[in-house]
């Protein structure tokens, strides 16, 4: 088993801090900001895992952007419409010039959309996002026509993930151009200056952003981001003085940081949702045996009894209150109370350990299994805390768990392969359609299905739920079908949902943060109070 991370480091810290810390000077002209997560790309096609697109969100932009509350709003799109039913246009934003100086069109669009699917050895592919577009049409250099093979509304939220590089920088590149600077041109508000994995990334502002706040590109002339995944280095580092600005901050630590007067903390629900899955495609999937290390005869997770045993064997209030501290809700849904889909009528699964005994009885198990859980340690918030008390709930109800824990930078890769039979995941997203297309929808990359359906469930009448309502352009009636196919998913228990996350900040007294539904750390979006 492994053992949670201590916690007497940072909180005498935080003592000392409290007792020794001074007037804090005026923000220079440097903002250092403390990352929870290790960046292992800064090649914005590589590799879709949050930390790396938070961190090319610095350097570039896409067509569409969110604002605060995961709205879709103009990026270097300055509008779009439908012109039919399979026809989209886009009007692109005139003057925007890539860091480079050269001027930004429609052929870097084209260029851009193309471009993921030449990264074959992609571990974490964007593919899914450009595989409805089925042609491409510059119409001038500001004017954009892209088809897809059938009516599809969602092509205006899926180029919020597909960052636009410049052909004149890209062409030819490999990630490694991206890593090292070379190719990693964008039209953002920083230009890339170091990329020094594992340690940190150097930006310097660029004043020529168009996306201007008060007649400045940004307020900072230089930014660094460290990569701290430690929560107590990256409080340590704050406390010390050493950043200005971190993410992620440990639940145990929020309520001391907020009664300090020289730091200020933002937070705001969070879209992430923390669950777990469950190996549903195999006959005989790695780590499972019985009590005594020998193989089952049949999968479990294959019986929807186990996988609501499990559920009914977590107690997710206590998760709340006491791994939390109370700064997560439980959760019945995909995504959380204010993102589009979220179905209220979904509550989360009643604690019931007994009822959990039965239902394993019921399906041949009555003297329980053996399994091993894996989780991050340093992705989500006490992720490796969180693996611990599910797996002391479950050795209640007489499933054997061990825990096994690694950085994410290991972790997904391996989740990715298959390695693992149940392992810990989050996931944001602002549609509840869109999260059940990469998480529960069966695995198809022509269509881009399932890129993150670890489990392998599959249930053809949510996919055609899914479709019917990618097809639908009126609003309410796809948020209807997408309620209707996360209400059909969820009765199957094809995950074992957990919470939804809080996101959180903290920094020094004279620097002010607007908390981020999409829990992204934006330098830009940091002033001085």
């Amino acid at each position: 088993m492994v053992v949670p991370k201590a916690r007497f480091a940072v909180s005498g810290l935080i003592c000392i801090a409290l007792s020794l810390s001074g007037t804090l000077p005026a923000p220079a002209a440097e903002l250092r900001i403390g990352l929870s997560a290790d960046v292992t790309s800064l090649d914005p096609h590589f590799l879709n895992v949050a930390p790396n697109n938070n961190a090319a969100w610095q350097v570039f932009d896409a067509l569409t952007h969110v604002d605060a509350d995961a709205r879709l709003i103009p990026g270097l799109a300055v509008s779009w419409r439908a012109v039919d039913a399979t026809t989209w246009e886009f009007k692109l934003r005139k003057g925007v010039k890539f860091h480079d100086g050269s001027d930004f069109s429609a052929e870097d669009v084209i260029f851009s959309l193309e471009r993921p699917a030449t990264l074959s050895a992609s571990p974490g592919p964007f593919t899914g996002f450009v595989k409805p577009i089925v042609a491409k049409k510059s119409i001038d250099p500001y004017t954009l026509q892209l088809k897809t093979a059938a009516p599809y509304a969602m092509l205006p939220y899926d180029l919020n993930s597909i960052f636009i590089v410049s052909k004149k920088a890209a062409s030819g590149a490999n990630t490694e151009d991206f890593n090292s600077g070379k190719a990693a041109i964008g039209t953002g508000p920083y230009k890339l200056l170091r990329f020094a994995r594992g340690d940190r990334i150097e930006l310097a502002r660029n004043d020529a952003y168009w996306g201007k706040q008060g007649g400045k590109p940004a307020t900072w002339d230089k930014v660094t981001l460290r990569i701290l995944t430690e929560d107590t280095a990256r409080i340590a580092a704050l406390l010390a003085g050493d950043v200005d600005a971190i993410e992620n901050i440990p639940t145990a630590d929020l309520t001391r940081l907020k009664a300090n007067p020289n730091f200020r903390l933002e937070q705001k629900v969070s879209w992430r949702t923390l669950f777990l899955h469950l190996d549903q495609y195999r006959d005989h999937p790695p780590q499972l045996s019985d009590k005594a290390g020998k193989p089952l005869a049949k999968n479990p997770f294959k019986d929807a009894r186990v996988r609501l045993a499990l559920a009914k064997a977590i107690n997710r209030r206590a998760i709340v209150e006491r791994v939390m501290e109370g700064h997560a809700i439980a959760a019945g849904n995909l995504v959380s109370p204010p993102v589009f889909g979220h179905v209220a009528a979904l509550k989360p699964e009643i604690y019931d350990p007994a009822a959990a005994k039965k239902l394993l009885a019921e399906a041949g198990f009555a003297d329980g299994f053996a399994l091993t859980l894996y989780a991050p340690n340093n992705r989500y918030v006490n992720d490796e805390q969180l693996a611990q008390t599910v797996a002391q709930m479950l050795a209640r109800v007489g499933i054997q768990t061990k825990v096994v824990t690694m950085p994410a930078s290991v972790y997904f890769g391996k989740a990715r392969a298959g390695e693992f039979s149940f392992a810990l995941l989050g996931w944001g997203s602002f549609s509840g359609d869109l999260a059940l297309r990469a998480l529960l929808a069966a695995p198809n990359s022509a269509k881009g299905y399932g890129a993150w359906n670890w489990g392998g469930y599959s249930n053809p009448q949510v996919d055609a739920l899914l479709e019917q309502g990618f097809a639908t352009l009126d609003e309410n009636k796809r948020e209807d079908l997408a309620r209707a196919a996360a209400t059909l998913a969820l009765r199957d228990v094809p995950v074992i949902l957990l919470h939804h996350q809080l996101a959180s900040w903290a920094m020094k007294k004279n620097i002010a943060y607007g908390a981020r539904t999409d829990e992204y750390t934006f330098a830009r979006d940091f002033r001085p109070r």
